[in-house]
């Protein structure tokens, strides 16, 4: 077991603690409550582990380490920055699928570009959250100002790395 885990466990036995210490009926709704959140998030948890491993399985090495391994340099940012754009979901999908790009041979500049232009232009988020909420001129403002910072973090990634 890795620390991370270990952190999560240990973290979840101290919030048992903390609820019970509040009321001993509390661990017990908590646990209704995360089977709940459970059984909402495991079907998409499967899917997106699914997705992961045919990535891995369809992408040649050839073809992700052209595109976005060492050798693509700024091209590669520019392709994982559009790429983070159009990926759909959560991190429940986004970060599996870095996962599966870096184990084919991605380098470390373009998975941070991706992994930052689809956290600040998720189109899914844009669509379902900025534009009925913010409208269009908050959304188109926002994007303005944020559009060269997947590009930056790629560019200071590669600054950080042997990639």
């Amino acid at each position: 077991m890795d620390y991370a885990s270990i952190l999560m466990y240990i973290l979840a036995v101290l919030f048992t603690a903390m609820a019970y210490r509040k009321s001993p009926d509390l661990p017990l709704a908590g646990l209704k409550l995360s089977w709940d959140l459970f059984l909402t998030i495991a079907p998409r948890l499967a899917a997106a582990l699914i997705m992961t491993g045919m990535v891995q399985v369809i992408l040649p090495q050839e073809l992700v380490t052209r595109w976005i391994g060492r050798e693509a340099g700024f091209k590669g940012i520019l392709i994982a920055s559009l790429a983070g754009v159009i990926t759909p979901g959560g991190p429940i999908v986004s970060i599996p699928v870095v996962f599966a790009l870096y184990q084919k041979g991605a380098a470390l500049a373009p998975l941070v570009a991706y992994v930052t232009s689809w956290s600040l232009f998720g189109f899914q988020r844009i669509i379902a959250w900025e534009l009925p909420l913010m409208g269009g001129h908050f959304v188109f403002v926002r994007t303005l100002a944020s559009i060269a910072f997947p590009i930056l973090a790629g560019i200071i990634a590669k600054l950080y790395t042997q990639d």
